[in-house]
């Protein structure tokens, strides 16, 4: 029967850390503080924003949200941004996504400092990806590849397929797990054969957000499915990429909801911690 990879586990542990860290910088007489900029209404993002601070209590970080009105425009946006650069006391910066139609997300996120930004997505990051200890990289890859190693996993020599080559997920996984000495297989829209590439890997990273994709004929019984995408079905439920009736036919899977999603939202604060410390070697702290 395929295991399943719950993230619980994983963020437990990466819990206790973070929560070992900012205790360290606690005792320095610095707390840590991380803003994240919520514009408009949308309900998924207010909810996602409410997670974030429950489990910045937990952690012992500071965490405020401030919101804006949907009327908000890139130049506010900026301005908004630029008080936080400037601000000692603010140590991380995020935007709950998505932005109002007009904004120039690109603009936007390009204006957070590199030492600030949380979530990875500063341009001056791709620069930095073949060494990702001198970078912030975005959350959710990381929270695969720490997910995998939890479980055991060794990535050095792994024939592992890719499937979706987004920027925020597809592409910062595949510098890192090349950096870890994995083989890649990177399939996106144009992959003629995605079944024949899955079919000699052994681990599979799925970051689409397309429902049931993966179906039973694509996985074989020595396959580790890691689930990263997310999508919502006719009934309104949260499904991954993997097809609940596939899940029992590979080795492992991680479940949707309950996998990658659980362990992202520390990874968050982890990169929190270690932006901090870029910081700190920087002169800013």
């Amino acid at each position: 029967m395929a295991e399943q990879l719950l993230g619980r586990p994983v963020a437990l542990a990466l819990s206790e850390d973070v929560a070992a860290e900012a205790a360290i910088w606690q005792a320095r007489g610095i707390q840590p503080k991380l803003v994240t900029l919520l514009v408009g209404d949308d309900p998924a993002s207010s909810v996602y924003a409410a997670q974030k601070r429950r489990t910045a209590e937990r952690l012992g970080v500071e965490f405020e949200i401030v919101r804006l009105p949907q009327t908000c425009d890139t130049h506010e946006l900026i301005r908004r941004i630029e008080a936080l650069n400037a601000d000692p006391l603010v140590h991380g910066i995020m935007i709950e996504m998505p932005l109002p139609g007009d904004v120039d997300v690109q603009r936007v996120v390009s204006a957070i400092d590199a030492l600030k930004d949380v979530d990875g997505l500063s341009p001056c990051h791709s620069i930095a990806k073949p060494t990702p200890e001198a970078a912030l990289y975005p959350a959710t890859p990381l929270a695969c590849i720490r997910l995998l190693k939890h479980y055991g996993y060794k990535l050095q020599g792994a024939d592992v397929t890719l499937v979706g080559c987004g920027q925020t997920v597809g592409l910062p996984l595949l510098h890192l797990l090349i950096a870890e000495g994995a083989t890649v297989a990177a399939c996106h829209e144009f992959t003629r054969d995605v079944k024949s590439h899955l079919q000699n890997s052994e681990i599979a990273i799925v970051a689409v957000g397309k429902g049931g994709l993966l179906h039973g004929e694509m996985v074989h019984g020595g396959l580790t499915v890691v689930d990263v995408g997310i999508s919502q079905g006719e009934d309104g439920e949260v499904q991954g990429d993997l097809a609940p009736e596939a899940a029992p036919l590979t080795k492992a899977y991680t479940p949707t909801p309950g996998g990658v999603g659980t362990v992202t939202t520390v990874q968050i604060f982890a990169n929190l911690m270690h932006g901090m410390k870029l910081q700190h070697d920087a002169g800013m702290l």
